[in-house]
């Protein structure tokens, strides 16, 4: 079974795409002065669920000051937040704010006109239905992201 939905997966995944992408944005070239890097950055992150500077910087595979910096910026565009951790207040938790979230949406790789019009061919149930699949496989994309993260850091016996 699971062989079969990945199967159709990859074969609709595609259709998707095509359908609803455009070209890459340029260096702050939008009208929210990101990059297609900070865009990346920024589609790791969640309004709800934190995520750690340091498995982000190790799954995007830059370093510590260079993230650092990126996230100052960002911060202080308005785009994330970064609040001490709840229990380690030496460690930082990073979200997304409705800021970033807004500008992530308008930079992203699919164009949001083609989307609805995407969106208008499925009956308001199936709208609905399509969004929350999605949704889903995006939150168990994260989990698996950080996985692979927190294993790369993890030292070798």
């Amino acid at each position: 079974m699971l062989r079969r939905l990945t199967h159709r997966l990859l074969r609709h995944y595609p259709q998707i795409y095509l359908a609803c992408h455009v070209a890459h944005t340029r260096a702050r070239t939008n009208r929210f002065g990101l990059t297609d890097r900070d865009v990346v950055l920024l589609g790791h992150l969640d309004e709800q669920a934190p995520l750690r500077a340091g498995p982000l910087a190790r799954h995007l595979g830059i370093g510590a000051p260079a993230l650092s910096a990126q996230l100052q910026r960002l911060a202080k565009l308005g785009y994330l937040t970064r609040t001490p951790a709840a229990r380690d207040r030496r460690r930082l938790d990073l979200l997304l704010t409705p800021r970033g979230a807004e500008a992530l949406a308008t930079t992203s790789i699919l164009d949001p006109n083609r989307v609805n019009a995407l969106l208008l061919q499925l009956s308001p149930a199936q709208r609905t239905s399509a969004v929350d699949g999605l949704a889903l496989l995006a939150m168990a994309a994260r989990r698996l992201q950080l996985k692979k993260s927190s294993r790369r850091s993890t030292p070798s016996p």
